[in-house]
């Protein structure tokens, strides 16, 4: 724990080796000590992707560039960003998002998000649907179709 947090020369411990969404992460809350602060700094090298094209419930996100320079994918469509540019993600498919490293250098990003006891994140590539409640353990992937009917297998 530490009260000045450095995000350009921060060692990042946590890594993710999935071929194709390699990164290294740290979670700059808890380097500060802070309990409720959800802000964790990412470094994706040169052809990999930070995470799946997805969207959230339960949560609202922004991301700050910090050096590099990240493909942002959207439902409007794909854009480079720069340092110091700044993007918010609502809540929903309008908020879907993916950043993927088509440069020749890392890129850093801080994303910092708003959690609530229940996660839901949509992946439209794969069809998927993520439900998670942290706080009780419990977390599932399904498949977003077929759709089942509210009174499905009830008696």
């Amino acid at each position: 724990m530490s009260d000045v947090f450095n995000l350009l020369d921060c060692e990042l411990v946590d890594p993710e080796e999935r071929a194709g969404y390699r990164n290294r992460r740290t979670q700059v809350g808890r380097e500060l000590g802070a309990e409720l602060l959800g802000a964790t700094i990412y470094e994706t090298p040169p052809g990999e992707k930070l995470w799946p094209y997805h969207w959230e419930l339960g949560c609202e996100e922004f991301l700050i560039v910090v050096s590099g320079a990240p493909t942002l994918r959207t439902p409007e469509g794909e854009r480079v960003l720069a340092p110091g540019d700044v993007v918010a993600f609502p809540e929903g498919e309008a908020g879907a998002h993916q950043l993927r490293n088509d440069s020749d250098t890392p890129f850093r990003v801080l994303i910092g998000s708003t959690k609530s006891g229940l996660y839901v994140a949509g992946y439209p590539d794969s069809g998927k649907l993520l439900i998670d409640a942290p706080a009780h353990g419990r977390r599932t992937m399904l498949r977003d179709t077929p759709e089942l009917d509210y009174w499905d297998g009830e008696v």
